[in-house]
C-alpha cells in the first residue's frame, strides 16, 4: 500500500488553535450536558440546533469511525465491482472527509430532503459519486437503499454513474462535467447569502445554513471553476466551504505533467481563506479543525486544500491513475480487504456502524421540527415577509401574476425585443419575489437590469441585480445553482446569443436537470450589423433546438416577447431561451401573448378552408418580413397565410390536429425565412418548399446592408414565391 503521509496538523495556525482548548468560544460551541444529549439522542421534539451543535462536538469513538469509513469505502469498491464500472479512487480517498462532514456537520433530515433549511452538499467531481450514494445510505435516506448500490450504473437505477438530482433525492445537483458542480455551489450559497439578507431578522434568524463542496483536480483545471471562484471571493460568500481533494491523479496520470501551479496561492488571491489538511488519510482531528475553522470566518470563502491518498488501501494501485476510473479487480479487492482488516463479504455494514449512522434519522426530524417551530412565530411576528418567503420556499406563483405582462397593439412603437424584455423583466420582479438574475458585463446591451432594485454585492446581497462579469459559463451554472436552493427562485442569466456556446455546457446541464433557469440572449441575428461574424449568431438557433427538454423562443414583438416570458415562468421544469433583437421591429398585427404557448399560430391568413395558396412561416426579426411579404402577394390576388413559429418546441407538442389546422400537410407551397441556418426547416417546409436563411458566416456592415447582401428580404420571399 502507498505510504500514507505523516498526520499533520494544519498549515494555518488558525486551524491549529481550533482544534486546541479554549476553541469552543472561537467557535461557537459549548460542551454538551447529559440532558441535551439524550432529549436530542431520542428525537424529542426542541432539542433543537443548540442540541445539535452540542451533540456534534463529540465525534463517535475512533475504532467505530475507522469503521465507518471503512464501510463507505468498501460499499464504493464493492459497487464498481459489481457494476464493472465507475471511479472507486475518489470514495476510498475521501471516505474519511466524507464521514466527519456527514456524520459530525453537515445539517439534514434524511426523511425529508427538501427540508427548506438544510446544510447543501456538492459533489463536483461527480465521478466518484460513490462516495455520495454511501454516505446517503448510511445517513438514512430511503432514495439509496442497499439494492439501490448494489445496482450500481444500471437501467433504472437510483444510483446513475455520476449524481443526478432528477434521480437521486438527497443529490442537490447533477454534477459530472467539472467545475460545473463547483460554480452549482456558489449559486446554492449566493441564494442563502440573498435570502437570509432579505428576511432574517435580529430576533429570527429564519436563513441559516451552509452549502459544502467538494471538487478535485480536474475541477481546477477546468475554467469555470476559476470564473466562480472569483465571482465567490468577490461576493464575500462566508458560508461556502469547499474541499480540494488534492490526491495529484487523474486520468493520464499524475498531475504534475500539465497542472503545477500553487492553487491555494490562487484562491487567497480571489478572496478566499485557505487551510490545508495535509493527511486527509487518517488526520480526523485536523479536518474537523479545518471545518471549524472555515466555519468561524464569515467574511469570506473557504477552500480547504485536503491532501489525500486516490484508492487508500489497495496494496497495488493506490496513488496511480488505474483506480480513478476502473474496478480494481476481484484480486486486488480482496488484497484490500486484507490489508484495511475488512473481513467482510461485499455490501456489509456492520451493525455498530449502522446504530451510530441511524441517530441521524431522529437528529433531522428534531432540526426541521426546531426550524418550522421558528418559521411559525416568523409568520406571527413577520406576516408579509413569511408570506413571500413561503411563495419562495413553496414555488407558487401569486394570483394575476402573468397580468403584469405588457400587452401592445400595431399601433405601438417599434422597438428591438431586447428592450421589450428589459419592460417584462422589471414588470415580473414587482410581482415574482424570486425573479433575480443578470448579465455577463452586458446588463445595458442586453437591458437585463431590475430599475427597482441595486446590486447584490457583498454587502448589498438582498439586492436582485447580479453582476457576473465576463464569466459566462460560470454565470449559466451559477444560475443553475441558485434555481435547485428552492422552487420560487427564478434566476435569470444573458449574454449575447452568440457567446452561449461559452456557456453551453451550463445550458446543457440545465436542460439535463429540469432546471428552468431563463437564458436572455440578445443580439440574435446579423441584424446585430456593424460588430460582424465573430458576433453574428447563424448555427445557435438550430444547435440549441437539437438539445432536448428546452425551449428556443424567438419572439418577433413586444407580444411575443411577454408571452415568451409567460412560458418561461410557467416551465419549471425545463430551461428558456430567448432570442432576442439588437434593432427596433414592428409590433405586428395578430401576434398574441397567449398564442406564444402554442409554439405555432396563423398571424394573417385571406384564405378560406384551411388551403392557403401559400404559406410563409418566420421567427423573430423575419417574421416581419414575412408580413410585408405577403402584403404584397395578396395583391396579385394570392391567398397567403402568415405562421409564427416562436417556438419549435412547443409546437411539436400540440396534438396533430392543431398542427394540421396551422401547416396543412395539403399545401406543400411553403417558404421559411429567418437569419440562421437552414438547417431543420425542412420539417415544416416539406421537400416542396424553400428556406430563405443564412447558410454560411455573417459579415461586417449595417444591419440592413447585411440583411439585403445575404438575401433576407421582401423582393427576395416574393421572387422565390414565384419560383415554387
Amino acid at each position: 500500500m502507498a505510504a500514507a503521509p505523516t498526520p499533520t496538523s494544519p498549515a494555518s495556525a488558525g486551524a491549529a488553535a481550533a482544534s486546541g482548548p479554549g476553541s469552543g468560544a472561537l467557535l461557537g460551541l459549548r460542551r454538551p450536558s447529559s440532558r441535551s444529549r439524550l432529549a436530542f439522542a431520542t428525537g424529542r421534539p426542541g432539542a433543537g440546533r443548540a442540541a445539535t451543535a452540542l451533540l456534534r462536538a463529540q465525534p463517535a469513538p475512533a475504532e467505530l469511525v475507522e469503521q465507518s469509513v471503512n464501510a463507505i469505502r468498501f460499499l464504493a469498491v464493492d459497487a464498481v465491482e459489481k457494476a464493472q464500472s465507475g471511479h472507486p479512487g475518489l470514495p476510498m480517498g475521501c471516505a474519511p472527509l466524507g464521514h466527519v462532514l456527514f456524520d459530525e456537520f453537515l445539517r439534514f433530515n434524511p426523511k425529508n430532503p427538501g427540508w427548506f433549511d438544510r446544510d447543501r452538499f456538492v459533489l463536483s467531481a461527480g465521478h466518484g459519486c460513490m462516495l455520495q450514494y454511501a454516505l446517503l445510505h448510511l445517513a438514512g435516506y430511503d432514495s439509496v437503499t442497499m439494492d439501490d448500490l448494489k445496482s450500481f450504473r444500471q437501467w433504472g437505477s437510483r444510483t446513475p454513474g455520476h449524481p443526478e438530482n432528477f434521480e437521486t433525492p438527497g443529490v442537490e445537483v447533477t454534477t459530472g462535467p467539472l467545475g460545473q458542480g463547483f460554480a452549482n455551489a456558489v449559486g446554492l450559497a449566493l441564494a442563502e447569502k440573498h435570502l437570509a439578507a432579505r428576511f432574517n431578522k435580529s430576533d429570527l434568524k429564519i436563513v441559516d445554513h451552509y452549502t459544502y463542496v467538494i471538487l478535485g483536480d480536474g475541477c481546477q483545471m477546468e475554467g469555470v471553476s476559476n470564473e466562480a471562484a472569483s465571482l465567490a471571493g468577490h461576493w464575500g460568500l462566508g458560508k461556502l466551504i469547499a474541499f480540494y481533494d488534492d490526491n495529484h491523479i487523474s486520468i493520464d496520470g499524475n498531475t504534475d505533467i500539465a497542472f503545477t501551479e500553487d492553487v491555494l496561492a490562487r484562491y487567497e488571491s480571489l478572496g478566499w481563506h485557505t487551510i490545508w489538511v495535509k493527511n486527509g488519510n487518517t488526520g480526523y482531528d485536523d479536518i474537523r479543525a479545518a471545518i471549524k475553522e472555515a466555519k468561524a470566518i464569515k467574511d469570506k470563502p473557504t477552500l480547504i486544500k485536503v491532501t489525500t491518498t486516490i484508492g487508500f488501501g489497495s496494496p497495488n494501485k493506490a496513488n496511480t491513475y488505474s483506480v480513478h476510473g476502473s474496478a480494481l479487480g476481484s484480486k486486488e479487492v480482496e488484497a484490500t480487504r486484507s490489508n484495511l482488516g475488512w473481513l467482510h463479504e461485499p455490501f456489509h455494514v456492520p451493525d455498530e456502524v449502522k446504530r451510530h449512522w441511524s441517530h441521524h434519522t431522529d437528529e433531522g426530524a428534531s432540526l426541521e421540527a426546531e426550524w418550522s417551530k421558528k418559521f411559525s412565530e416568523y409568520e406571527k411576528k413577520y406576516p408579509m415577509e413569511a408570506a413571500e418567503l413561503r411563495s419562495i420556499i413553496s414555488g407558487e406563483l401569486p394570483s394575476g401574476w402573468d397580468n403584469a405582462l405588457p400587452t401592445y397593439t400595431s399601433e405601438s412603437a417599434s422597438d428591438a425585443t431586447r428592450n421589450l424584455s428589459q419592460q417584462c423583466l422589471n414588470a415580473l420582479a414587482k410581482v415574482i419575489p424570486g425573479l433575480l438574475g443578470g448579465s455577463a458585463d452586458l446588463a445595458t446591451s442586453n437591458m437585463t437590469l431590475l430599475k427597482m432594485f441595486g446590486d447584490f454585492q457583498r454587502d448589498t446581497p438582498e439586492e436582485r441585480n447580479i453582476r457576473f462579469g465576463v464569466r459566462e459559463h460560470a454565470m449559466g451554472a451559477i444560475s443553475n445553482g441558485i434555481f435547485v436552493h428552492s422552487p420560487g427562485l427564478r434566476p435569470y442569466c444573458a449574454t449575447f446569443f452568440v457567446f452561449t456556446d461559452y456557456m453551453r455546457a451550463a445550458i446543457r446541464l440545465s436542460a439535463l436537470c429540469g432546471s428552468g433557469v431563463i437564458f436572455v440572449m440578445t443580439h440574435d441575428s446579423i441584424g446585430l450589423g456593424e460588430d460582424g461574424p465573430t458576433h453574428q449568431p447563424v448555427e445557435q438557433l438550430f444547435s440549441l433546438r437539437a438539445m432536448p427538454n428546452i425551449l428556443m423562443l424567438r419572439p418577433a414583438d413586444g407580444n411575443e416577447t411577454s408571452g415568451a416570458y409567460k412560458i418561461a415562468i410557467l416551465n419549471r421544469h425545463r430551461p428558456s431561451i430567448l432570442a432576442l433583437s439588437r434593432q427596433k421591429l414592428q409590433q405586428l398585427r395578430g401576434t398574441s401573448v397567449d398564442a406564444v404557448a402554442k409554439g405555432g399560430y396563423i398571424i394573417s391568413d385571406n384564405s378560406s378552408g384551411n388551403k392557403p395558396d401559400l404559406i410563409l412561416i418566420g421567427t423573430g426579426s423575419e417574421l416581419e418580413i414575412a408580413e410585408k411579404a405577403a402584403g404584397e402577394l395578396r395583391k396579385e390576388g394570392k391567398a397567403i397565410r402568415v405562421v409564427s413559429l416562436v417556438c419549435w418546441e412547443l409546437f411539436e407538442e400540440q396534438p396533430e390536429e392543431y398542427k394540421q389546422s396551422i401547416l396543412p400537410s395539403a399545401v406543400t407551397s411553403r417558404i421559411s425565412i429567418e437569419a440562421g441556418v437552414t438547417l431543420g426547416w425542412e420539417k415544416y417546409i416539406g421537400q416542396k418548399g424553400r428556406a430563405i436563411g443564412v447558410d454560411r458566416f455573417g459579415s461586417s456592415a449595417p444591419a440592413g446592408k447585411v440583411y439585403k447582401q445575404l438575401g433576407l428580404t421582401v423582393q427576395n420571399v416574393i421572387a422565390t414565391t414565384k419560383a415554387l
